[in-house]
């Protein structure tokens, strides 16, 4: 292993963290967990929504991913300058409020359309938290202790998954017995629509909390302090907005020069793969979803390239940051999908539906056994995964820059085994005992990887470095990951084959991690002199 290059190395005696950090960190992870609640709570209930709205295991893949992860991905690239230039608690609270309101009013959708609708809502409102979190912390925390606070940040991701599970199976069970005719039901709600609705309502009082945070000053942590508020934040998040929401973004194209063609070529092949992939499996809503978000993201590029060279330089005129980012996604390409059909896969397999009886827990249903069992278990070792996975990727990033990459091979080698084994075995016992090994395995690499992409930008970059990232885990993970297990599932009859299919990834993504773990020494060493270049 060679030794990093100087520049890249911590400096000085390592600075002292202070109550209110740790406070702020705390309110974070609250938040993270309120986002995951309400992102993954589909799972446990997906089983009652294709009962009622009539729909196949591709279109609830759609439901929990891309129409979630488009949106909540592009929405993420205004929101992620914004809150690299305006007040990012308040921020995250205002998106909190929306996202949770949409939830709510996910309990009131009566077709796959109106759930789609309001999925996407909550896809908008979710993609304030993270870059603007990423960025306080980052300002909150020194280098050196910065992946194991967004570890623990992130670990929220896990909690909040694991929490939603028992939540969605006792509402399912509950409001079930107490109203077993839905018809006389408050509102005339079915459990799945109350389940929503119970997880939707209390993110508008932790909206209240958030919006009291105190900012930080920018970059001050790193020796690079610049201004909380920059001028003209809402104007330039309407320029933002605009280059990436069609048919604005060729209004957007035509103010910058030679940007017009490429963006209407690729315009052309967009709509080329929407009728190609459209025609091939029927699924249309799927592919317009993810080819406009294709489209969106490449007229971003160009209009930030224009007003913002160096963020764009270090970004995405970077191949080495561009390749950690495409990896990233596919590592949370196979981990979104296999949490999200574990417990559809445990009702199929061992019950013959979620309300079925238990049969470990007495006195209960399949979908209370399962979210109780698998849903604390899951939460449990992913939150233990997570933040040790930080923790234990600082150690060798002291001494070199990809010291961090290694966690994320790690993440990606270890389950793969302990999947194989769920996805065969008759044992519902062993399943339940194996499941957390995957869990815990699946999360190490969270935090290492957000720590790597922040420490490849400068700290005014840092919501859109963000933004980034949620782009390669939304648009390449969530939006293609779980759909694909589902559309692999409705065209084989098989839920184990649709996630088996997943693991044609691994391979590529374990190769453009070495790739970028040779470089990213000189990457991070020349970071400041690349954005001035980029900026003169």
């Amino acid at each position: 292993m060679t030794e990093e290059p100087a520049a890249a190395r911590p400096k000085g005696p390592a600075q002292r963290v202070s109550g209110y950090a740790w406070y702020a960190l705390i309110l974070f992870l609250i938040v993270y967990i309120f986002n995951f609640i309400d992102r993954q709570i589909v799972s446990i209930l997906a089983e009652s929504i294709k009962a009622d709205l009539k729909v196949d295991d591709a279109q609830i893949g759609f439901l929990y991913g891309t129409a979630f992860a488009v949106f909540y991905a592009l929405f993420g690239i205004p929101l992620g300058r914004l809150a690299d230039s305006w007040y990012r608690g308040r921020l995250m609270a205002i998106g909190l409020a929306l996202w949770s309101s949409m939830t709510a009013l996910s309990g009131f959708a009566q077709s796959f359309g109106m759930l789609a609708a309001a999925r996407i809502g909550v896809g908008i409102g979710e993609a304030s938290a993270s870059p603007a979190a990423y960025s306080m912390i980052a300002d909150y925390f020194p280098k050196e202790r910065r992946a194991t606070a967004l570890s623990i940040y992130s670990s929220g991701l896990y909690i909040g998954g694991g929490i939603a599970l028992p939540i969605g199976g006792f509402v399912l069970a509950e409001w079930g017995r107490q109203f077993p005719d839905v018809t006389l039901a408050p509102l005339g709600l079915a459990p799945w629509q109350a389940a929503f609705l119970a997880v939707g309502l209390p993110g508008l009082l932790l909206a209240a909390w958030i919006w009291t945070l105190k900012e930080p000053l920018r970059g001050a942590i790193d020796g690079h302090p610049s201004d909380i508020v920059r001028p003209n934040a809402w104007r330039d998040f309407g320029r933002e907005l605009a280059a990436i929401l069609p048919p604005l973004t060729l209004l957007s194209a035509a103010r910058i020069p030679g940007a017009m063609v490429p963006n209407l070529l690729v315009l052309g092949g967009s709509v080329a793969g929407v009728f190609l992939l459209g025609t091939l499996t029927g699924d249309w809503p799927q592919w317009i979803a993810w080819w406009i978000g294709i489209y969106a993201v490449f007229s971003w590029t160009q209009s930030l390239k224009q007003r913002d060279p160096a963020t764009h330089k270090l970004i995405w005129g970077t191949p080495i940051t561009t390749t950690l980012v495409i990896a990233f996604g596919s590592i949370s390409f196979v981990a979104y999908a296999v949490a999200f059909w574990i417990p559809p896969y445990v009702l199929r397999t061992f019950y013959s539906g979620p309300t079925d009886a238990g049969l470990i827990l007495t006195g209960g249903t399949a979908a209370e056994e399962v979210s109780t069992i698998f849903g604390w278990s899951a939460a449990a070792a992913s939150a233990i995964g997570v933040i040790p996975g930080g923790t234990v990727s600082d150690i060798p990033r002291q001494r070199h820059a990809a010291g961090r990459l290694y966690v994320n091979m790690a993440a990606i080698i270890l389950p793969i085994p302990a999947v194989i084994f769920l996805f065969t075995t008759d044992s519902l016992a062993l399943f339940y005992i194996v499941a957390p090994y995957v869990g815990m395995c699946s999360a190490l690499w969270v935090g290492a990887a957000v720590a790597t992409l922040q420490d490849l930008v400068l700290p005014r970059m840092r919501g859109t470095a963000g933004a980034t990232y949620i782009l390669g885990t939304s648009l390449v993970g969530l939006a293609l990951g779980p759909y694909w297990a589902g559309e692999g599932a409705a065209l084989t009859g098989d839920l184990a084959t649709g996630v088996f299919s997943l693991y044609i990834v691994p391979p590529f993504t374990l190769i453009a991690l070495w790739i970028a773990s040779r470089r990213i020494g000189e990457i991070e060493s020349t970071r400041d002199e690349r954005a001035a270049a980029a900026a003169a």
